[in-house]
């Protein structure tokens, strides 16, 4: 297979993981009182990271993710998403590389939760972060006594936001040893050019 074909066959994947994380994110929605909801999208975002490694995981994942947030109504909160899930993806896709190379095939659930709670992690920090710069600008400007109270009503939505991150690494964990099976997937992950070590999964 020529390098062009490797490439051509590297979009259309990341292009179906992207779609993947759209329908996901869409399909089961759980409302949150904080007007938000619970999905399982993150459980994708993370896949993408995994398979496509940080900078084009990042970008299926932030992708995906965004458009789902177009496609429900939720447009201002589309750019954040972008770059929060992008951000999950690529640390994600960082950390499950760099843990590959000092451990066997069965170390691949340590990897996914280590790079998922750290992925995660960004996720409900970025999300509260987002939140309380949106309190905070509806309710008149950035002043101490805005931000304060942006943080305040934010902080309701963090343990959702975890929620949500446990359900993602869960789904990971549960989907990854399927997908290693399809050997598109599994040459994806191995021959990545940001995956320097080879390592047998």
């Amino acid at each position: 297979m020529t390098k062009n074909e490797k490439n051509t066959k590297q979009l259309i994947l990341a292009a179906l993981m992207a779609a993947f994380t759209c329908v996901a994110t869409m399909i089961i929605k759980i409302p949150t009182p904080t007007f938000g909801y619970i999905h399982l999208g993150d459980g994708m975002v993370l896949l993408c990271g995994i398979i496509f490694g940080p900078f084009i995981g990042g970008l299926s994942a932030g992708i995906g993710s965004m458009f789902s947030d177009i496609f429900s109504g939720y447009a201002s909160w589309a750019p954040a998403t972008f770059i929060i899930k992008a951000l999950t993806a690529g640390i994600m896709g960082f950390l499950f590389r760099m843990l590959k190379q000092k451990m066997s095939a069965r170390g691949n659930s340590i990897c996914v939760i280590i790079g998922g709670l750290a992925g995660e992690t960004i996720m409900v920090v970025g999300y509260f972060l987002y939140e309380t710069a949106l309190a905070a600008f509806s309710s008149g400007g950035f002043t101490k006594a805005a931000l304060y109270a942006g943080a305040v009503s934010s902080a309701t939505g963090i343990p959702f936001n975890i929620i949500q991150g446990v359900v993602g690494i869960v789904i990971a964990l549960a989907l990854l040893p399927v997908l290693l099976q399809i050997s598109d997937i599994r040459s994806q992950i191995l021959n990545n050019p940001e995956n320097q070590s080879k390592a047998s999964l």
